[in-house]
């Protein structure tokens, strides 16, 4: 019979998934070397199974490793979850909140909106998860997720903020040094920013915009942070939203006629965290903080 292998294994085989070595893994847990070993030997010992090959390279993930890996992303997720939800217990705004959101928004958009809410609730504590995948809220993987993309999953309580309009962006230092484009059809010619890969926004945009799909960006990146700093540094014309563009004078919109996609933006949150203190707080200054920086957008 497979004996009941300690949490504590559960965190540190993870941890050595992620980290890829015991070494990477005892600095990320705080644990010394040799007792992550111990851990990962006491879990295949109670499970019967190699997780890792030993090399002079390090470790190799067995294939019962890659198998496994994500029932212990759940258990982190489910204890980390639990943690968040054990912080806030009582009517008092306190605790810890989960918010998953993208880069752009992340670190351009939220943090004066959460500085004000940590300023009328000074107990609370705030993780940011900034990354465009878009993290399970019914898995626990954060409390709340600002998206932009509908959500496809029951038992959501979902605000919809709006469609933040995106527009095509130079800076002066480039429209000075290469001139600015006459006609749409001109910017074929430019210095162009874009993705270096596929995504089903990228492919949406190519739909409602046809002349994208002739246009080959000089720079390439699958972030939008990364792209949004070309812009600012004169590389080319790209994509930027409306609203962080208008706080630099010297990036100069084109053909804004021509040229605007909306970004449709959601707030997002498990239904069963509606009536908790610190998710409902956070939620609602999300939710406020978003449809005022939408609305100061034209």
């Amino acid at each position: 019979m497979m004996s009941d292998p300690s949490w504590d294994y559960y965190r540190t085989f993870l941890s050595v998934m992620t980290e890829g070595s015991l070494s990477g893994a005892a600095r990320e847990l705080g644990l010394t070397q040799p007792t992550v070993g111990r851990h990962i030997d006491a879990l295949e010992q109670a499970i019967g199974l190699q997780l890792f090959i030993r090399s002079p390279q390090g470790l190799v993930p067995t294939e019962a490793a890659g198998e496994l890996r994500p029932h212990a992303e759940q258990l982190a997720a489910t204890a980390a979850g639990f943690l968040r939800a054990a912080s806030g217990q009582g009517h008092a705004v306190r605790g810890t909140v989960r918010i998953s959101a993208s880069e752009i928004i992340g670190i351009e958009v939220l943090p004066p909106i959460l500085t004000e809410l940590h300023e009328r609730h000074t107990d609370l504590v705030i993780e940011l998860s900034l990354s465009d995948a878009v993290e399970d809220l019914l898995r626990q993987e954060a409390d709340i997720a600002v998206r932009m993309v509908a959500p496809a999953q029951d038992a959501l309580l979902t605000r919809r903020i709006g469609g933040i309009p995106l527009g095509l962006y130079a800076h002066r230092r480039y429209l000075d040094r290469c001139g600015p484009p006459e006609r749409l059809e001109d910017i074929a010619h430019h210095s162009m920013i874009g993705f270096d890969r596929e995504s089903a926004f990228v492919r949406g945009m190519r739909k409602r915009v046809p002349l994208l799909n002739i246009m080959q960006p000089a720079f390439r990146a699958d972030s939008n942070l990364a792209q949004l700093a070309a812009i600012r540094a004169g590389f080319g014309i790209g994509v930027c939203q409306v609203g962080l563009a208008q706080r630099d004078p010297d990036l100069v919109r084109l053909f804004e006629k021509e040229f605007e996609l909306p970004l449709d933006t959601y707030v997002v949150m498990h239904e069963n965290l509606r009536t908790t203190p610190r998710c409902r707080a956070t939620f609602d200054a999300l939710v406020e903080g978003l449809l005022d920086y939408h609305g100061k957008n034209p």
